[in-house]
């Protein structure tokens, strides 16, 4: 699982985008978008850095949180 703060996104289009970026990712896994706390979480085994840099890509940049 991994969890990631983005801190731009602050709407439900926001939402539907970062939520499609990582989608397109084969192993992300199982997407969970908490709008209000602005993270999200992935269950597969997808390298946090291929995340990362899908959510770079679509205007939305990412950190990670924890371990």
């Amino acid at each position: 699982m991994t969890k990631l703060s983005v801190p731009d996104m602050t709407c439900g289009h926001c939402k539907a985008s970062v939520e499609s970026a990582l989608a397109a990712l084969p192993d992300a896994g199982a997407i969970t978008v908490d709008l209000a706390a602005k993270t999200v979480t992935t269950t597969g085994p997808a390298a946090p850095s291929a995340l990362l840099k899908a959510l770079d890509e679509v205007g939305f940049p990412a950190s990670l949180v924890g371990n």
